[in-house]
């Protein structure tokens, strides 16, 4: 006989016991009763373990209450229909848990049987004619109903359910907490740790820590209060427990659960704040061996009774890679440092080490044995560890945090080459520990690129490069392109030790120049700086006399020059070119009064100056009438030089439209100020000079030099004529 049918046979005493435990929701009794012979031959034990199975069993149970509520809609049994709608939409919420339903029925199905034991030890006490059964009076047997009823209302209700709520409510949060932890590890502290890339090389990215901080903490303090409930809830199982209790079974999982969570985010959370940097370096992440630097690590999660307590090591690779000739250094200086929230400014946890250096070891350095890479001094990429431990109310985690690799010199010549490295590596790798990345290095797009020189005027001068500037570079780069955005630049083409010519050597040496000498007039948009010689050209042949504008060279390092449209003996544009001013000459002249003063002869030997109107159409002194000064506004001593076109180039004029621009060889092999002082030579020593006499012929066009040159030129002429 069915289970079901048992029961319903049973005397009152019996069904009484069996209607409150039915006297709840979690299995109705019309669900038991009209499914019965379906949920007596299901294997719930099974399903309680078996989420696929549970998931099946859920589906049919709610397949047989649509059949259900269609038979009653036939038999138009109104209250029915609403019933088991009811049950259906109350058993749809172990859609997320099924086995848990499975469990609830399963134990309805024990309890069952317990019943129906009770009642056969009954039947066969009877049976034996116990004596003891006469003296039960009604009283008794009813205080006894009481007393099973109250026992299965604490274990149903109040331990079963809540157990059970509190378990799948446990999980699920567990479940929401893994992926925030995903969201904060492996979305935005990987998008932090890009941008800090990016910043360390000039872009204006946000690597503030404070709000990735919050984060951390207030997930990492849940999880902490979600180990103290467990232990919580240990001690109360302790206390009050029954057979197969679900928490002894499901609290060790959802214990281990929670400290993986826990070591996940901790093992992120401690990191560079701050990148390895000298004082006076040229930017992050190059170092020198026996100069101090410093480097800040940070614990995102905050624990304010941890202040001092989180002791911090740091020290060079564990491994270092393959490479024949590989150096290794010592970490030398105050190594050990404890979190704290004093030396940060927004109360973090912070290790601040100021005064650290590094030694090359001179025995047992470099790797013999490795691969025969060749890769120069400045490609050679070194990483710096940090590690600590967290100890926290019972858990214990070692944590590590990493540099980005920096590169290592011994010698201020190799800052230039060493700082290009940098920008290379951080503009194209997202492996922040790839130190073998110049064994195989790969080249930059053109839109990278681009934007990596803008960022060092950026972070230089606070103005970047705008798309006319830019373009120009591409050009001189790749040539006349339709679209410059699929061409690439290679890394030997960009910066290679010992190679003079490479594109960083020039770029950085306008960089210098303009952050030294010139920065407040490129800040001010004055400068128009990267601009070819041709387009220079068509430009000003379009404007009025006068017209000038300011630009790099593109032959001398280092060097700035200008050009203005006059007009020739036919009435056409010509374009003129002043030789480029370099650092010797703007340590001496501010470039803006150099522009101010400059002066040119005519025929009837009159001054004038013929830079009327920064390009477009800007008079002079409005656009550059805020740098001028009063103890340099044209008083003094003014002399006119007179140069050797095509011999002497000395600050000399050159016609556009006599050559292309800038490269005219003088034909004694000498340009710039040597040649100045060459030909100043040959006159204060004339028996040195290979000629016996030096003669100075007129010419059309003559500079008026600025007073300070002026004095200088007087000196030297002094002492020409008192030799002679």
């Amino acid at each position: 006989m069915a289970q079901w049918d048992r029961l319903r046979q049973l005397p009152v005493v019996y069904t009484q016991q069996l209607h409150e435990l039915y006297d709840r929701d979690a299995l109705p009794m019309d669900v038991r009763h009209y499914l019965s012979a379906w949920i007596e031959k299901q294997e719930w034990q099974r399903a309680a373990r078996d989420h696929d199975l549970a998931v099946v069993l859920l589906q049919v149970l709610l397949e047989n209450l649509d059949i259900q509520h269609s038979r009653f809609v036939q038999e138009e049994s109104f209250l029915m229909q609403h019933n088991i709608r009811r049950y259906k939409q109350n058993f749809q919420r172990y859609l997320e848990d099924p086995c848990a339903l499975a469990s609830t029925i399963l134990w309805f199905l024990e309890k069952e049987k317990e019943i129906l034991q009770t009642a056969d030890l009954a039947e066969q006490v009877q049976s034996l004619h116990v004596e003891q059964e006469a003296m039960e009076t009604s009283s008794q047997q009813d205080l006894e109903r009481k007393m099973a009823g109250l026992r299965n209302e604490v274990q149903v209700q109040i331990i079963l359910f809540c157990y059970y709520s509190t378990l799948s409510d446990l999980n699920k949060l567990l479940d929401r907490t893994e992926d925030l932890i995903d969201i904060l590890v492996k979305k935005e502290l990987v998008e932090w740790q890009r941008r800090q890339q990016k910043s360390c090389i000039g872009a204006p990215d946000d690597v503030c820590l404070d709000q990735l901080e919050k984060w951390f903490t207030c997930v990492a303090v849940c999880l902490f209060q979600v180990r103290e409930f467990l232990s919580k809830l240990e001690e109360l199982v302790g206390k009050v427990s029954y057979d197969n209790d679900p928490v002894k079974s499901q609290r060790p999982t959802l214990q281990r659960r929670t400290d993986a969570l826990l070591n996940d985010l901790l093992k992120s959370s401690f990191v560079v704040e701050t990148q390895p940097s000298m004082p006076q370096g040229k930017g992050p992440l190059v170092l020198r061996t026996n100069v101090q630097f410093s480097v800040k690590t940070r614990l995102l999660v905050k624990f304010p009774e941890l202040n001092h307590s989180m002791k911090v090591n740091v020290s060079m690779e564990r491994e270092a890679p393959q490479i024949k000739g590989y150096r290794r250094f010592n970490v030398l200086g105050t190594k050990t440092k404890a979190l704290n929230m004093a030396e940060s400014q927004s109360g973090g946890m912070v290790a601040d080490f100021r005064h650290l250096t590094l030694k090359e070891q001179k025995s047992g350095g470099g790797n013999k044995g490795g691969s025969d890479i060749p890769l120069t001094v400045t490609e050679e990429l070194h990483i710096i560890y940090f590690d600590t431990v967290f100890e926290l109310k019972g858990l214990s985690v070692q944590l590590q945090a990493s540099s980005l690799p920096v590169v290592i010199i011994s010698n201020s010549s190799q800052q230039q080459s060493a700082w290009a490295s940098i920008l290379w590596f951080n503009m194209l790798s997202l492996d922040t520990k790839d130190v073998m990345f110049f064994a195989n290095c790969p080249a930059a797009t053109w839109p990278q690129f681009g934007e990596m020189l803008s960022w060092q005027f950026l972070s230089a001068t606070k103005r970047g490069l705008n798309a006319d500037q830019l373009q120009m570079i591409a050009h001189r780069l790749f040539g006349k392109q339709k679209d410059y955005d699929t061409c690439k630049v290679a890394w030997s083409k960009f910066s290679k030790e010992n190679s003079p010519d490479t594109f960083w050597v020039w770029f950085d040496g306008i960089l210098v120049m303009v952050k030294t000498f010139l920065e407040d007039l490129w800040r001010d948009g004055l400068i128009m700086g990267f601009v070819s010689k041709g387009k220079e050209k068509s430009l000003l042949k379009k404007k009025q006399r006068g017209t000038f504008l300011l630009r790099f060279s593109e032959s001398v390092i280092g060097g700035i020059t200008f050009s203005w449209v006059d007009i020739d003996d036919f009435g056409q544009p010509d374009v003129k070119t002043v030789q480029p001013f370099t650092k010797v000459d703007l340590t001496q002249i501010p470039f803006h009064e150099i522009i101010r003063n400059f002066q040119i002869l005519e025929a009837e030997n009159i001054p004038e100056n013929p830079l009327l109107y920064l390009y477009p159409n800007t008079p002079k002194d409005e656009a550059f009438r805020k740098y001028y000064s009063e103890k340099t506004g044209g008083k003094g001593i003014k002399c006119f030089w007179r140069y050797f076109l095509n011999t002497l180039e000395a600050r000399s004029l050159v016609s556009s439209d006599m050559a292309q621009g800038e490269g005219l060889e003088p034909v004694n092999g000498l340009c710039g100020e040597a040649a100045g002082e060459s030909w100043l030579s040959l006159l204060s020593h004339p028996a040195k000079s290979p000629v016996k006499e030096i003669t100075l012929p007129s010419s059309q066009s003559f500079v008026l030099l600025s007073p300070f040159l002026a004095v200088w030129c007087v000196k030297s002429m002094g002492k020409m004529l008192s030799r002679l």
